[in-house]
């Protein structure tokens, strides 16, 4: 018997919640490779050394230097420090622009959370009906005959609860990790913004160095 029926045995001998589950599973493997990915770029030694760049040319007023980081690559922090020479560095719109950089932050969390929770569901339900398979077989005539009959609904709900466990598991502590590398992100981007306000403190927005005046609608 080959490594596939070897597979697909066990995932029958679990019942049909083993399908929802492995779905789980495959969604939480490939959220916790992009997201570390994301996180290996972002605050390795390449990512570090860009965001150290971008808030020492921030506070030398290097306006040039700010915006050719921007253009040159996809970093957040570049990014967030363009994006506040353009929109201003007083508060209203230094929060504006981090809030908008937000779900690059905290992207698959709320995916990742949900499948955290709701693993050990499906591996509970598993077990429910293994029980209750067990205790119908236990009803039958041929029980005394084959105990074995009862020993498979109880290995399907144990086997069930095992895998939602692990689901859950592997999920959990990449989950854990990624939030703290985004709190540690919004410290340096609190950092990113103080350094703005240092190099720029009378930035303002474009429409407002350039006298624009907001388009009003008259009705007669």
């Amino acid at each position: 018997m080959g490594p596939a029926a070897h597979f697909l045995k066990f995932m029958n001998h679990g019942g049909f919640v083993m399908w929802p589950l492995l779905l789980l599973s495959i969604i939480s493997v490939t959220a916790t490779v992009e997201r570390t990915l994301f996180w290996l770029r972002l605050h390795g030694r390449r990512g570090v050394r860009e965001y150290d760049a971008v808030v020492t040319r921030l506070r030398n007023a290097d306006e040039e230097g700010v915006r050719s980081m921007d253009r040159a690559g996809d970093n957040l922090y570049a990014d967030v420090a363009g994006g506040l020479l353009d929109e201003g560095t007083d508060d209203a719109h230094a929060l504006a622009v981090v809030e908008g950089q937000r779900p690059r932050l905290e992207r698959f969390s709320v995916l990742m959370s949900a499948i955290i929770t709701g693993a050990p569901m499906f591996g509970i339900l598993g077990t429910v009906l293994g029980i209750i398979d067990s205790f119908g077989v236990l009803g039958g005539e041929d029980t005394l005959a084959d105990p074995r009959l009862v020993s498979n609904g109880i290995s399907e709900a144990l086997i069930a609860t095992a895998t939602g466990l692990v689901v859950a598991l592997i999920t959990l502590f990449p989950y854990m990790a990624f939030k703290a590398q985004s709190d540690r992100a919004m410290g340096r981007l609190e950092a990113l913004i103080a350094a703005a306000k240092t190099g720029f403190p009378t930035r303002r927005a474009r429409s407002s160095r350039t006298g624009e005046a907001p388009s009003q609608a008259f009705t007669a």
